[in-house]
């Protein structure tokens, strides 16, 4: 009997991500697949609408829109803060990540995406926000899954516990 995904499947699957014009991203080519548990936001939403119901051997190519991946740029989330913010870190470059405490104690983490004397821009947006995501989907495996994984709500390696 062919296993189709949906809720509760353990999905073994190579991917390959692109942007609009055409780059790679991120890949599992040349890799183990990556493994999900289906159904417990474990993906983006619009990725894994669109694996539901496909079955092993499966190859497919799709387009997920912002609002189905991670969002859009909200630019409410670009702050210009004071190097002060930085205690203890010497240099302070674009690219560079750092968890930073918001309201109410939430910890957040945010990019640095300007330099320009004591002025830092940070950058809380995940950083594929705002960014149309192409894949090429290939399914390896479909699996039910074990109830301790179901309780835990990912993927254990082989289905072992823990």
């Amino acid at each position: 009997m062919t296993l189709m995904i949906g809720k509760n499947s353990v999905v073994s699957m190579h991917y390959t991500l692109k942007n609009d014009d055409g780059e790679v991203m991120d890949t599992s080519e040349g890799k183990t697949p990556m493994v999900y548990l289906h159904g417990a936001n474990n993906l983006i939403p619009g990725l894994e609408n669109e694996l539901q119901g496909k079955v092993a051997g499966t190859k497919f190519s799709t387009t997920i829109p912002p609002a189905e991946a991670y969002g859009e740029m909200k630019p409410e989330f670009v702050q210009v803060v004071n190097k002060s913010m930085f205690e203890g870190i010497e240099s302070i470059e674009p690219g560079m990540s750092f968890v930073a405490q918001g309201e109410g104690g939430m910890k957040q983490q945010v990019r640095v995406t300007a330099v320009e004397n004591d002025d830092i821009t940070v950058d809380a947006n995940h950083p594929m926000a705002g960014l149309t995501l192409h894949f090429e989907i290939e399914v390896a495996d479909v699996r039910e899954a074990t109830p301790q994984e179901l309780e835990h709500g990912h993927v254990h390696a082989d289905g072992a516990d823990h």
